[in-house]
């Protein structure tokens, strides 16, 4: 049932009487008669209550007008027998308080007079019968029946028509609170109903649009479609149907929301008339249209933000890897159809981690979306700049003209690169290192063009960094190999290929070993022994560094065992960490447990760290060697004055231990001569109150200028090579069993 509009809102919020209220409360109850029974006769009273005890009917009884008047005030009743001379008040006063009040109830008239008139005055008054005294209990039960039944029948009416009421407010009420925008078309697409929704939504009056045409709301770029479905598409006579459409506000004449209709052909005349099944083509042409139009705006919005977020990068707003793949895939389709030139670079920052280990990883982001826009800056309208993760972007470059089109944006990027960067008060310097590759020479497919410029970068990255390079067939040999020992490398761990040798740290002043350095070696199967200069940095680049680390911990712990069935407590082991496993701060927890595991006093254990490690992120290497000197162990710098800056942080660092670089120690010729770098290193250990190695001694000259210059520990090939664990403890064996010093080997 459709509504009108003009009564809709008021009917909508309108509240049941008090009296219908009353008949709804009873509506579901057995109908039980409530009769009243008035007479000022108490024999006569006596005598009425007595021929209706007993029929169902609940009785009452008032012995004059007054009391009668009192109680039909006060309680419903269905029936009033009523006697119409009474002294006082009379029945023609009842009946016109009956009136007056405007009672639902029925009244039978009784009397003693004999006058028509009367029985006539009574009727006129509204009485339903009139009973002349004396009457039959068959009559008299006869006329209360009948007025009883049209009672109940006026009762039953007045309930189903409260309930439809009620049901069509309920109705209206549902429709205007709606969430959506509810209405309805006729068969020209004219408005016939429309709930309030559209005030709220849209900024419409119901009234100003009931009889206008559906496309005063649609938008004129989908009004072609809003007219096939509500219009052309009739022809195909699908009952219901959706589409999207974008509806016209009238707050703002820009701006448009996006709603989800769901349509209906609907004509319940029709409906009424032919039951369920199909209408004729005359009927369809008078269908009507009711619709649902729920808002999606903001659905549509999210749904697009999701999207865009998948294909882009979120930090710098630049397309992902794959809104890249899929451009460069489009850009090599073109490329191979035009029979044109094609770029493919990719950028890698250099000293990147510098900056996110020093300033935080705020300042880091900034100073990717800083570079975003200078690199962005360079390039064509056409061209596609990405990050691809971390600090890795791409470019393509189509439609170029040769290859110093190429070389002229990877020249634009480094320069753009020189300008100082600033970042939270300070002044960063950061380069790029670019490979270029270019279709379709150096690949035909998006995976050849992308690793073949990966290959570029780390050419560039090998020759100095903070410029661009082409690539070159020749390339691929020295990433095949790099490629091929990773995967060796893997397996090493796998086929327990990895060897620890050690070398022995001397006094030059008695001639005995009194401790030495763990040194990694690699049995390769078809290289042979390969130092750990050869493969860790693979370890540390791949990240197998942390795995290997694992290992050496618990190998030198074992080989430590017998180390002290020969020395005891007397000799100290000087462990390599990397920079990679300091950083993941679990040396802690794995030395501690090797500790306590093998029950090795921590002096034994001196941890060696390099002097770079202290300089990249001064304040995290602070943190995990004083913790490292917590379990007991002590800490050495290699490669001492190798690094930058070395004095300033030394002294902030807990250390115990330098050792003296071969390059410096490699220096000493002649005897006779002075080499200050030495000596000032000697200095600082003694002024520090550190102790002091020296690494790489091969000559007796050597020896003895170190001897001279107090430093009295020496490691190097004059003493003894690195050796395997077997040949070491037979070393030991000699010394503290038979007692010489430590042989040249």
């Amino acid at each position: 049932m459709l509504m009108n509009v003009s009564d809709s809102h008021a009917a909508a919020t309108g509240a049941l009487r008090g009296q219908e209220i009353v008949e709804l409360l009873h509506e579901d109850q057995e109908f039980k008669p409530r009769v009243l029974l008035v007479d000022d006769d108490a024999r006569m009273l006596a005598s009425l209550k007595s021929l209706l005890q007993g029929k169902g009917y609940v009785l009452t009884v008032a012995t004059g007008g007054q009391e009668a008047i009192d109680l039909l005030s006060e309680a419903r009743f269905d029936l009033v027998i009523l006697d119409l001379n009474m002294p006082h008040v009379t029945g023609h006063d009842v009946m016109e308080f009956i009136n007056r009040s405007k009672r639902r109830v029925n009244v039978i008239v009784t009397s003693g007079a004999s006058e028509i008139d009367a029985a006539i005055g009574a009727i006129r008054s509204g009485a339903f019968g009139y009973l002349r005294k004396p009457y039959s209990g068959a009559e008299l039960f006869k006329t209360a029946e009948n007025a009883l039944q049209q009672c109940k029948l006026e009762s039953e009416n007045q309930r189903i028509a409260l309930r439809l009421e009620r049901s069509e407010r309920m109705y209206r009420y549902l429709v205007d609170s709606s969430p959506d925008i509810i209405y309805t078309l006729d068969a020209k697409g004219h408005f016939t109903f429309i709930n309030s929704r559209v005030q709220q939504l849209l900024g419409f009056e119901r009234t100003e649009l009931i009889g206008q045409h559906y496309s005063l709301l649609v938008h004129e770029g989908d009004m072609e479609r809003a007219n096939y479905v509500l219009n052309e598409g009739r022809g195909d006579f699908v009952r219901s149907r959706s589409v999207e459409l974008r509806l016209k506000s009238r707050r703002d004449d820009h701006q448009v929301r996006i709603f989800s209709i769901e349509l209906a052909l609907t004509d319940l005349g029709a409906f009424a008339a032919q039951g369920a099944g199909e209408l004729g083509p005359d009927q369809r042409k008078n269908m009507g249209t009711y619709c649902v139009a729920r808002d999606i705006t903001e659905r549509k919005r999210a749904d697009e933000q999701i999207a865009y977020q998948a294909y882009h990068d979120i930090l710098t707003d630049l397309p992902n890897r794959a809104l890249f793949n899929d451009r460069l895939g489009l850009a090599l389709l073109q490329a191979r159809r035009n029979q044109s030139l094609l770029a493919v670079l990719f950028i890698d920052l250099d000293r990147f981690k510098v900056v996110n280990d020093t300033f935080g990883h705020g300042v880091g982001d900034v100073l990717l979306q800083h570079v975003a826009l200078r690199l962005k800056g360079c390039l064509r309208r056409c061209d596609t700049l990405s990050r691809i993760g971390g600090d890795e972007f791409t470019a393509i470059l189509p439609e170029l003209g040769n290859r110093q089109d190429a070389a002229l944006i990877g020249e634009k990027f480094v320069a753009c690169m020189s300008e100082p960067f600033e970042l939270a008060g300070q002044t960063v310097h950061v380069s790029a290192s670019i490979g270029v590759t270019l279709y379709p020479d150096d690949g035909l497919s998006i995976e050849e063009l992308l690793r073949n410029a990966d290959v570029a970068v780390y050419h560039m990255k090998s020759k100095g960094k903070n410029g661009y390079a082409f690539f070159e067939a020749g390339f691929l040999d020295g990433s095949v190999q790099k490629i091929a020992l990773e995967h060796d490398l893997h397996l090493a761990l796998e086929h327990g290929e990895l060897e620890m040798y050690y070398q022995p740290q001397v006094d030059i002043s008695t001639q005995k070993i009194i401790g030495a350095e763990a040194l990694m070696r690699w049995n390769h199967p078809q290289r042979g022994f390969l130092s750990a200069g050869e493969f860790l940095p693979f370890a540390e680049e791949s990240g197998l560094i942390i795995p290997i680390s694992n290992w050496m911990l618990e190998a030198i712990f074992r080989d430590l065992l017998e180390w002290r069935i020969c020395s005891g407590d007397a000799l100290r082991l000087s462990i390599n960490i990397s920079p990679q496993y300091l950083d993941r701060g679990e040396i802690f927890e794995r030395l501690k447990q090797a500790l306590q595991r093998y029950k090795v006093p921590p002096r034994q254990i001196e941890v060696e760290v390099t002097e770079n490690i202290c300089i990249r992120n001064p304040q995290s290497a602070i943190e995990q060697l004083e913790k490292l000197c917590q379990l007991g162990v002590s800490v050495a710098i290699d490669d001492f004055g190798t690094g930058y800056s070395s004095l300033s942080y030394l002294h902030r660092f807990p250390i115990h231990t330098i050792k003296i670089d071969r390059s410096f120690v490699m220096e000493i010729q002649d005897p006779d001569a002075q080499y200050p770098v030495v000596l000032a290193i000697v200095a600082i250990a003694k002024g520090l109150g550190l102790n002091l190695v020296a690494e790489g001694v091969e000559t007796l000259v050597q020896a003895r200028y170190l001897a001279a210059a107090d430093c009295k520990i020496i490691q190097g090939y004059l003493c003894h090579r690195p050796m395997s664990q077997n040949r070491f403890i037979a070393l030991l064996q000699e010394q503290f069993a038979v007692g010489p010093g430590p042989q040249q080997s």
